[in-house]
């Protein structure tokens, strides 16, 4: 009898107002299939939930997509594809402080993974683009970049076979660069990475994650880090000040990049504000921050707690947090992506 329980407690606690009542009528079903209701029913309104599987995206336009991300002629030389600097048999950035740009000279920020960036309310660390259609034009156009042109661009696909046969058949008509900007950002926004341990531990899964890693979850809540970091993507959908209660820039010369938003604004209540990033894969997306300043995860913890909370975690608490980060780590096309020593607890 437990697995059909299970099975209507997943199914009615979708309807949060019958939750409780799924839960007392679920616990004549015996002692196990009442303990998994009550960990579901407890755990519905933590502040972080799992990623949603991608949305239903024509195939042809995402197999198109793809090849066009991983194809270096969308570069000016033909020396770079989108897929140079997002890794996708990682954590969809390119493990620098900083990528080059198409001069050789280091790009002024930290790549941000491009995995489950369908979540995210904008884009880039100055959230100064609000659609990746807008974000990926500037990608290609800007001079450190790709570098190209459209006229450049459309040339060499027009010139291609296999790209005039797939752009037809996807799209109808010629090769233009807004279908060029609709296959890339159909691929992207299949980018999700779901079924990350801590998803599981939220559908109530049992045995999901280790006690150690729940704890570091507590810790995570307790210190206040869900302020910022919550909802699927566990961040990416607000601003914040880099440097509340300290000076993350302390001991180096600023650089234009550290002005955050204000760049952009020319408010000085923007000045250092950045799109808080998503923690999703984060154990896989060393260096940290806009700047690629932190080396690892827990030099991250510790100044974000430092800088952001005002607090000083110690050794034992940030182990546990970074623990807890490591389930966030999520699978692409059915594979999970964490590897090796990347990956902690079952």
């Amino acid at each position: 009898m437990a697995r059909p329980a299970t099975q209507s407690a997943r199914r009615l606690l979708r309807r949060p107002l019958v939750g409780l009542l799924a839960a007392a009528w679920l616990a004549v079903q015996g002692p196990a299939a009442a303990d998994q209701v009550r960990t579901a029913v407890n755990l519905a309104d933590e502040p972080i939930a799992p990623v949603p599987p991608a949305a239903a995206i024509d195939p042809e336009k995402v197999r198109l997509g793809e090849s066009l991300f991983r194809d270096p002629r969308l570069s000016h030389g033909d020396i770079r594809a989108c897929a140079s600097c997002h890794l996708l048999d990682n954590g969809g950035d390119d493990d620098r402080a900083h990528s080059l740009g198409s001069d050789g000279r280091p790009l002024d920020f930290n790549t941000p993974t491009i995995f489950n960036v369908a979540l995210e309310f904008r884009l880039n660390w100055r959230g100064n683009f609000r659609t990746l259609q807008e974000q990926n034009a500037s990608a290609l156009l800007d001079p450190r970049i790709m570098h190209t042109s459209w006229e450049e661009l459309t040339q060499k696909l027009r010139g291609d076979a296999g790209y005039r046969s797939a752009f037809a058949s996807a799209y109808g008509g010629e090769l233009v660069p807004q279908q060029v900007l609709d296959a890339l950002v159909s691929f992207e926004r299949s980018l999700q990475t779901p079924d990350a341990r801590f998803d599981r531990y939220l559908r109530g899964e049992p045995g999901a994650i280790t006690r150690d890693e729940e704890e570091g979850y507590r810790l995570f809540k307790n210190y206040g880090c869900v302020a910022c970091h919550q909802g699927a993507a566990v961040g990416g959908n607000l601003f914040q000040r880099f440097g509340i209660f300290g000076d993350p820039f302390a001991g180096r010369a600023p650089t234009p990049a550290d002005l955050g938003r204000f760049a952009i604004t020319g408010a000085d209540s923007d000045r250092h504000v950045f799109r808080v990033p998503s923690l999703r894969n984060v154990a896989l997306t060393a260096p940290y921050f806009h700047d690629g300043s932190a080396p690892s995860l827990e030099a991250a913890v510790q100044v974000m707690a430092r800088v952001q909370l005002g607090r000083t975690i110690d050794a034992r608490d940030t182990a546990l947090i970074v623990r807890f980060l490591r389930t966030l780590t999520g699978a692409y096309q059915g594979r999970p992506l964490e590897t090796g020593a990347e990956r902690a607890g079952p």
